[in-house]
């Protein structure tokens, strides 16, 4: 087993001891959650997903962040199916905010500097399709303000490659209950997990010490 899917485990404390002994809990699609009309969402991919569901839900105006699987070609997928790479989704954020307090192109910027764009086909410690960055677009709009920041992004000369997949959004699978909010409901395994992958030094040698 790798170091990456090890640490994994251990942070989901034993819940995933083998994949034919985790109780699959019934995912529904991506029909965004019942909230008010002051309130919109955005999709993106960067990483494990803990990390970004905490990384969003510390941005003023973000509501809620459920994490869960985007971008790939089979209904309700599991967490063993996609973490084994053979669904094509990636992990994904499904962010609910109140465009009032904070925008999209905001959300989008952000999103930048929780990620590491210079990668294909991972995030840190953690690799494989399944793990891919991405922006995923929900209509023309979302479309061009996603674009006009990775072009921008490309043109500063920062990155050489900017490898983050834009696409436009499809079905968003909300992933298994254990998986929500686990920063929150298990800090510190998370907490060993997120510096053992490295994250938060490799975003530093990116972007900066974060504000």
């Amino acid at each position: 087993m790798k170091m990456p899917a090890l640490i994994r485990i251990l942070a989901l404390g034993g819940v995933l001891v083998a994949a034919t002994q985790v109780i699959t809990i019934a995912a529904t699609p991506a029909t965004a959650p019942a909230s008010s009309a002051k309130t919109v969402t955005a999709i993106f991919a960067g990483g494990c997903f803990w990390c970004s569901e905490s990384d969003f839900e510390r941005v003023p105006g973000v509501i809620e962040v459920e994490s869960g699987y985007t971008a790939g070609n089979k209904d309700n997928p599991s967490y063993q199916e996609v973490s084994a790479g053979i669904t094509d989704h990636t992990e994904a954020v499904r962010v609910i905010y109140d465009p009032q307090k904070v925008s999209y192109p905001q959300l989008v910027e952000y999103f930048w500097r929780t990620i590491d764009p210079t990668v294909k086909d991972s995030q840190f410690c953690d690799h494989g399709t399944q793990y891919r960055s991405g922006i995923y677009w929900q209509n023309d709009t979302e479309r061009k303000v996603a674009e006009a920041s990775r072009d921008a992004l490309a043109k500063s000369g920062k990155f050489k490659t900017i490898h983050t997949e834009l696409a436009a959004a499809t079905t968003f699978w909300p992933a298994e209950g254990y998986h929500q909010d686990y920063y929150k409901k298990n800090p510190i395994r998370y907490r060993i997990y997120r510096a053992s992958c490295g994250r938060d030094a490799r975003l530093e040698q990116l972007w900066g010490k974060r504000q």
